[in-house]
Order: C-alpha cells, then sequence, then structure tokens
C-alpha cells in the first residue's frame, strides 16, 4: 500500500508521552527536508512509561515496514504508513509510537 514519504522534522510521540526525534543520513530531499531511511536513528526523550514501580521508558524506535519499491542510496525509505516500534533500553516493544506532520505529494510503494 503507498504511504508519503517520511522527511527529517516529523512528529513523532510514543505512547506514553515522550517525544521523538529522527536523525535522517539520506541527502536525497524532498520539499527541501531530508528523506528518512529504514536504518535511521530515532531517539525518544521523555517516556514516562513503568512496569510495576520500575522506569522501562521507551528510548528508541525501530522502524519496520519501509518501502519495497523506493530506496535512496540504495535503502529503503520510510513512509507514513511505516511501523515505528518504540523500545526500552533492553529492545522490549512498549507500542507503536504516532508519526504526524509529513509531507503530502510525494508517495511510495
Amino acid at each position: 500500500m503507498p504511504g508519503h514519504l517520511l522527511h527529517e522534522g516529523i512528529t513523532i510521540a510514543c505512547p506514553h508521552g515522550g517525544n521523538g526525534r529522527l536523525t535522517p543520513s539520506s541527502t536525497l530531499l524532498v520539499g527541501g527536508r531530508k528523506v528518512a531511511l529504514a536504518q535511521d536513528a530515532t531517539t525518544i526523550s521523555g517516556c514516562a512509561f513503568t512496569i510495576g514501580t520500575a522506569p522501562s521508558p521507551c528510548l528508541r524506535v525501530e522502524w519496520q515496514l519501509p518501502a519495497t519499491k523506493v530506496t535512496a542510496g540504495g535503502k529503503a525509505v520510510l513512509l507514513s504508513d511505516s511501523l515505528a516500534l518504540c523500545v526500552n533500553a533492553a529492545g522490549a516493544p512498549q507500542g507503536t509510537a504516532q508519526v504526524s506532520g509529513f509531507q503530502t505529494k510525494v508517495k511510495a510503494i
């Protein structure tokens, strides 16, 4: 299913109130902003999630379901329908991040 290309400056929020920051490594631009790639670092800060009484904040996003037919520099680009899985320090999944603020002119599959 086609989705809009994600780029630097999008808004990412973990399900527990944390904010994500995507750091694109691509040199390809869409709307004057770098396009996001599947392996780009996305960190989360301010997550308040706890398990019992032990803090277990979301720290990063593992991207799933990138584009299958569009690449930048030979690497898959991220789409608005890619899955942003929030994980803690141990790599355990803790929910799906909400992604918004992406451009709506360029779609890919």
